[in-house]
């Protein structure tokens, strides 16, 4: 067995310690922060019967006038959120469960999670690949055609414009895009956000692409802006350091000309670490950003996770952490291989 295959085995057997270390530690941290499931629910119990000015029969007030609720009541709400037991217990309940593909069942939506987690997956997917796929496109030739032209006018008023669009977050590109073209006090070009329009399914075909490319430019636009400026930064010193390199000096010494020097030899190398980008497709596809996401009203997967987080619905919270930190440890293990495949030269212990 090779040095490299000994490698990724271990690399493949790292992701169990790892995931174990994640999700330990993110279960452990959800379980004593204050203002949990449990303590909305007694707040919520104690406002009502508040409201009502009845309390049950077990209930009591304290010195200080507090709504105490029945010990009975207590241990039934604690056993519903699984907080019944010592946090050991519960992790080791709760990864039981993930090892036999059971997420839990949402506090807010009352369904499975993963079920409320696989609707999401579509829209953030969708964006996601867009977003990449257009990022790839376009900053790629950019960086090379920069390289060719450094020092030139179109490289400089290029890099102004990439870098302007690097300090603008993506969520605020988006509330200007929809103030100048979302029909406020400019230009009532493309809609305010969602998806796709109310009806689309009873659309005629082509009305229905159109309608879905018309929901999709502008935020795509704001996906797209943050990593613009880094893939065209990065492809552009790549090229130039390696024209820079001895066998490029070689290769226009024997005649070579300029274009194939650049596409055939140059470029290959200097594209290696634009490339190794490619293993986190799956991660950077499903992430989303729930800034960009909250900003359009898109259901996606990262503003699921953050409304979750916010809402304190644990199991969901969980469940998405759960296929963000997998998805994340394959996509540098992708990362590697890729690496050692574009790069013959790599060799990894």
């Amino acid at each position: 067995m090779s040095s490299m295959t000994q490698y990724f085995i271990r690399r493949f057997l790292l992701i169990i310690p790892t995931f174990l270390g994640i999700t330990m530690i993110s279960f452990f941290i959800m379980q004593i922060v204050p203002g949990g499931p449990l303590e909305q629910e007694i707040m919520k119990l104690k406002m009502g019967m508040a409201a009502s000015g009845e309390i049950g029969e077990g209930a009591g007030t304290s010195s200080k006038g507090d709504i105490q609720i029945p010990e009975e009541a207590l241990n039934e709400m604690k056993k519903f959120y699984g907080f019944d037991k010592p946090i050991p217990v519960r992790y080791l309940n709760w990864l039981g469960n993930i090892l036999q593909f059971d997420l839990g069942r949402s506090y807010r939506y009352g369904e499975p999670v993963w079920d409320v987690i696989k609707s999401r997956f579509p829209v953030s997917i969708y964006f996601g690949l867009i977003g990449f796929i257009l990022s790839y496109s376009i900053c790629v030739p950019l960086g090379v055609f920069k390289a060719v032209k450094h020092g030139s006018t179109f490289d400089f008023v290029t890099s102004v414009l990439v870098f302007l669009g690097y300090s603008t977050p993506g969520w605020a590109l988006g509330a200007i895009l929809l103030v100048l073209f979302g029909g406020g006090s400019f230009w009532d070009v493309f809609p305010l956000g969602g998806f796709r329009s109310e009806g689309w399914e009873y659309l005629p075909f082509w009305e229905k692409v159109w309608d879905q490319v018309y929901h999709t430019i502008l935020p795509v636009t704001s996906y797209m802006i943050g990593g613009f400026a880094t893939l065209t930064v990065i492809t552009k010193n790549g090229l130039m350091e390696q024209l820079g390199q001895d066998y490029v000096r070689t290769a226009f010494a024997k005649g070579l000309t300029e274009k194939r020097v650049i596409f055939l030899h140059a470029l290959r190398n200097s594209l290696i670490p634009v490339a190794t980008g490619l293993g986190h497709f799956l991660s950077i596809i499903l992430a989303g950003s729930y800034l960009i996401e909250y900003t359009f009203n898109i259901n996606g997967f990262g503003l699921l996770g953050f409304t979750s987080v916010v809402n304190r619905d644990y199991p969901i919270v969980l469940g998405v952490m759960v296929i963000s930190s997998l998805l994340g440890l394959l996509g540098n293990i992708i990362s590697d291989i890729l690496y050692a495949i574009i790069d013959p030269r790599i060799r990894f212990r």
